[in-house]
């Protein structure tokens, strides 16, 4: 794939701080390092205005082109936080801090938009406003809500926005995307289970809720099994059995918890209420009770149409035809870019990371050769949506 010369150069200077990053990692809103790093190097290329602490710890930096005439400006966000699991790679620039890791690749997010950020007001070869998004708390922070909350559509005149993220199996050089429902909503539940705890050895004086909540667990299986249509996509995990602390104790209670991953608003309705049909019936069929607390997490990520086509017009600008998937198959995993795309039109693409590890597993590493790839998206995106 044949690069920029101003975006190659850059590439192993992009690679040091991705790998700084790398080291240093922060998660949730935690980011003041990371927040202070981007904002300093905003700075130094020369943005316009560089805003701090939106959204809690978001960085923004604003960029005009040679001419501002067409009064348009678009939004580039990536993220910045981290995971907390202790990294196991071995590698030289592995993290530094105990049970913290970037086992998402938001380092090389980060760094291929500071990359694009330099580049572009090097050159500024555009006409109206490129606004960089750097946002903290993707992995389950709702950073991204937490910054539209703060007003970061309004205050910078945001009209589209496009957002990425590397894929772990995607070769490099390679983009994926599709139209409508990309990324699924992200559910969690839990099901407290009461029954009545007692000796172990008499069994029948009791109501054993770890019997009511195996049976729970087999039936909401059932759910995406014979509830959902086959041709939906819809993911029910019992992730956490919680109970008892006691070889010779059958407990009062137990807990159950979960996550649920959705495309369609009905469906995501549907799986609720079958949930809760289900726990509550069977408890009650063993003499039990059940409580179901359910909690709806990030929304369905859907790529507009419009800004889709756009962004495979870019990528295949950048990479080739032949190296960009326009359909890829939706992933159950969730996204809080699902919030500013429900305030503005925009695209989520796929950058390939090549045969690395998958998301977030100890042994991931963000594959540095991707930086450059990333960073000519950005800035043929920019100068292709506000030509000069």
């Amino acid at each position: 794939m044949p690069l920029n010369n101003r975006i190659a150069d850059l590439a192993d200077d992009v690679k040091l701080w991705r790998r700084d990053l790398h080291m240093n990692p922060e998660i949730l809103y935690e980011v003041h390092r990371t927040a202070g790093v981007v904002a300093q190097k905003l700075r130094e290329f020369g943005c316009d205005e560089v805003v701090t602490g939106l959204g809690r710890t978001g960085v923004v930096g604003v960029i005009h082109g040679n001419s501002r005439a067409s009064g348009r400006a678009i939004g580039l966000r990536a993220d910045m936080d981290a995971l907390p699991i202790h990294e196991t790679t071995g590698l030289p620039h592995a993290s530094l801090v105990p049970g913290k890791m970037h086992a998402c690749g938001h380092d090389g997010h980060t760094s291929m938009l500071l990359g694009a950020a330099r580049y572009l007001t090097e050159t500024r070869n555009f006409n109206g406003t490129a606004v960089v998004i750097f946002q903290p708390a993707e992995e389950g922070g709702a950073g991204g809500r937490a910054m539209i909350e703060d007003g970061l559509m309004d205050r910078f005149r945001i009209e589209e926005i496009f957002g990425m993220h590397n894929a772990p199996g995607l070769p490099l050089g390679w983009f994926s995307i599709r139209k409508g429902p990309i990324l699924a909503a992200t559910d969690n539940f839990d099901i407290v289970i009461e029954g009545r705890g007692g000796h172990a050895a008499k069994p029948h004086d009791t109501i054993d809720p770890v019997v009511v909540g195996a049976q729970i667990v087999l039936a909401l299986q059932s759910i995406v099994a014979r509830n959902i249509d086959p041709l939906d996509r819809c993911v029910v995990s019992v992730t956490r059995f919680q109970v008892g602390d006691a070889y010779n104790v059958i407990a009062q209670t137990c807990t159950l918890s979960g996550t649920v991953r959705t495309l369609l608003p009905v469906t995501r309705k549907n799986v609720e209420r079958r949930m809760r049909d289900l726990a509550e019936g069977i408890a009650a069929a063993f003499g039990a009770k059940a409580t179901v607390i359910y909690r709806t997490g990030y929304p369905v990520t859907s790529n507009h149409d419009a800004q889709t086509d756009f962004a495979l017009d870019v990528a295949r600008d950048v990479a080739g035809a032949d190296r960009v998937l326009p359909d890829m198959a939706p992933i159950m995993a969730g996204e809080d870019f699902s919030y500013m795309l429900l305030e503005r039109p925009g695209a989520f693409i796929f950058v390939g990371n090549g045969d690395s590890a998958s998301l977030h597993h100890p042994a991931y590493d963000f594959n540095d050769e991707a930086l450059p790839v990333g960073m000519s998206y950005w800035a043929r995106l920019v100068e292709t949506a506000l030509p000069a």
